[in-house]
Order: C-alpha cells, then sequence, then structure tokens
C-alpha cells in the first residue's frame, strides 16, 4: 500500500509565502491560499504571480485558491505567510476547517501591535492544540524563487516535530536546520527588521561602511539581550535566524525594511517613507512593540529606542543617530547599553 502524500496550505501569496509555497510543491501537495482571486487564477493558470515574485516560473504542481475554507480543510500542516496585521483575522477564519493537532508553522516576522503579543502566540490562542512553530533566516524571497541557494531554521515546541517538518522544506538549494527554540527564532525575525530601519538610516544620511557595520554589530548585540530576556537561548541569535537574517535584511537592496531606512535617512517622514516600499516593513509595526517589552523587561534597548522614536514620534534620522552616540559606550560584551 502506498502512503498518501502529505498536503500543506500556505496561507498567503505575497512574495515570501508564494516562495515558501514553491519550495514545498517540489516535494509534496502544496495549496496556496491568496486574497485577490486574480493571483490566485495566474497561479492556477500560469504558474506565475507577477506581482510578488515576478517572471520567475513557480511549480506546475502548485495549486491555489481565494478559499480559506478550501485551503486548509484536510490539510496536514499549516504555513502563515500574511502580514503580522492580518494574522489574527486569518487564523480565526481558518479555525473552524483545520483538524485537530495539525501543525503550524509561522514565516511572519513581525509582533502584534496592541496585544504585544508574538506571532506563534495569537495563533496559540485562537488555535489551542496545535503544535506551532516559526521558519526563519536570511532569506530574501525573490532569490529563493530564483533558484540561489539560502538556508534557515525551523523551531518547533518538540524536535522530533521539528525534525519532521524540516524535511518538507529542504530541497537541494535550500537548506534548512531545526531546533526547539521557538521564542529566540521568532524574536529574531522580528527585531531584525526594526534594526534594518537602522542600517537603513546609516544607508539614506551616507553615513560609510564603518558606520553601518558598527550599527549591525551593536544591533545583534541588542538582539540577543532583548530576545533573551523572552525568553530565548541566546545561541539561537548568532545564527540563520538572528545574524544571518540581520546581515541580509540590513544589506541587501531588495530589504524592504533597509528601503524604509533608507528614505528616512534621506529626509522623508515617515508617511513619506512607506510610500517608496512597495510590501509591507515590518519593522515600522514591530518598533514600537519592541519598545514597550524592553521597557517592560528592563533591557536597555537603545537602537530600538532610537528607530522607534523616528518611525512613531517624529524625531529624524540625524536625530537618532545624535541620541545613539551620546551613548557612553561600557565593555564591549558585558556592558548592557550601546
Amino acid at each position: 500500500m502506498t502512503r498518501r502524500q502529505p498536503t500543506i496550505a500556505v496561507l498567503g501569496a505575497g512574495s515570501w509565502g508564494t516562495a515558501v509555497a514553491s519550495i514545498i510543491a517540489r516535494s509534496v501537495q502544496a495549496v496556496v491560499w491568496a486574497r485577490s482571486t486574480d493571483v490566485a487564477a495566474e497561479i492556477n493558470q500560469y504558474s506565475q504571480n507577477r506581482r510578488y515574485t515576478g517572471a520567475c516560473l513557480l511549480p506546475p504542481s502548485l495549486r491555489a485558491t481565494s478559499c480559506l475554507e478550501e485551503a486548509v480543510t484536510g490539510a496536514d500542516a499549516i504555513v502563515i505567510g500574511v502580514p503580522s496585521h492580518g494574522l489574527r483575522e486569518v487564523i480565526a477564519g481558518a479555525a473552524a476547517f483545520v483538524r485537530p493537532s495539525v501543525p503550524i508553522v509561522s514565516l511572519v516576522k513581525g509582533l502584534e501591535q496592541g496585544s504585544d503579543l508574538r506571532m506563534t502566540e495569537v495563533v496559540s490562542e485562537l488555535m489551542p492544540g496545535h503544535p506551532v512553530g516559526v521558519l526563519a533566516g536570511p532569506n530574501i524571497a525573490q532569490e529563493v524563487v530564483e533558484g540561489y541557494a539560502a538556508a534557515a531554521t525551523l523551531a518547533m515546541p518538540y524536535q522530533d516535530c521539528a525534525d519532521r517538518l524540516a524535511n518538507l522544506f529542504r530541497t537541494p538549494r535550500y537548506r534548512v536546520y531545526s531546533t526547539t527554540d521557538v521564542v529566540g527564532v521568532e524574536m529574531c525575525g522580528a527585531l531584525k527588521n526594526v534594526f534594518a530601519i537602522a542600517a537603513g538610516m546609516a544607508d539614506g544620511a551616507g553615513a560609510g561602511y564603518n558606520t553601518k557595520a558598527m550599527v549591525i554589530t551593536r544591533s545583534l548585540r541588542e538582539m540577543t539581550r532583548l530576545g533573551s530576556a523572552m525568553g530565548g537561548d541566546p545561541a539561537t541569535f548568532n545564527g540563520l535566524a538572528g545574524n544571518g537574517d540581520l546581515i541580509v535584511t540590513c544589506t541587501s537592496p531588495r530589504s524592504r525594511n533597509r528601503k524604509l531606512g533608507e528614505a528616512l535617512g534621506r529626509g522623508m517622514t515617515i508617511g513619506e517613507a512607506l510610500a517608496t516600499v512597495s510590501q509591507v516593513a515590518e519593522g515600522a509595526r514591530s518598533a514600537s512593540v519592541a519598545k514597550r517589552l524592553a521597557d517592560h523587561l528592563g533591557v536597555e534597548a537603545p537602537i530600538v529606542r532610537e528607530v522607534d522614536a523616528v518611525v512613531n514620534r517624529g524625531a529624524t534620522a540625524l536625530e537618532a543617530y545624535r541620541g545613539l552616540l551620546r551613548d557612553a559606550p561600557g565593555h564591549e560584551t558585558r556592558g548592557s547599553g550601546w
């Protein structure tokens, strides 16, 4: 008797949701849910999603639907790739149709405004009883779709579950490692976007490579402090989801958060800067949440503080950098500040 091939539902047909769906479809059955009927039709008819992944051809086996119930009914695992501000609504709509105990993997690199929850916490609140984890790493979606080699870390509450699910994402060009540090991997994904805005501000202001290297390095230190205080394993922040994703998001011309920071560094207001970014820049939404979490935990997070001031409080990029440079440096590895 042949075993039934698993079916994986990917919720969200943006750039990263489409990229991950294309990876999964190379080894098992995959269906991607798109809000837009036009996007779903284009994937089904032409194996393309030109709005989000350009002219790249997707696997012909990848199926799309604009019906949420159809996407998740009977699925053996759910992958969530919608923006953070839309996740609660989508999960609430899907919950009634998902079989019990089906594992759920979040691709969302953000924090929920209002509740200050991580995305896996939102999912667990709405769908108790499901193992919930996160996939994160240095992944520019377009490069993944184009076939460039990349890697990521899959975190699930149980190692056997992480190992089993990791096989669904692996291809010869996409390496997937596993861990049980859900908190650490998830905080890496959310915080690196905030720090990418800071790095982009350096680009926009013409600050030079020395300054940018300083910002990235100290961002990693700040990410580790805050993420560890949240319950993450400090080692995770030096891995693919932490240092790896931080590097690519702070340096890639395709990084939305870096582009946003660059526009702010050129002197644009936050409204003007957001208008230059074609898709959601999660760092702009996560900055205020990260600031509140740091304050609540008593963690000094000066880069988060200054990015929040620019994004939410009307400060300029120049004022942010002046604020950082006023902080006296202490011990590099044991000090608490900038």
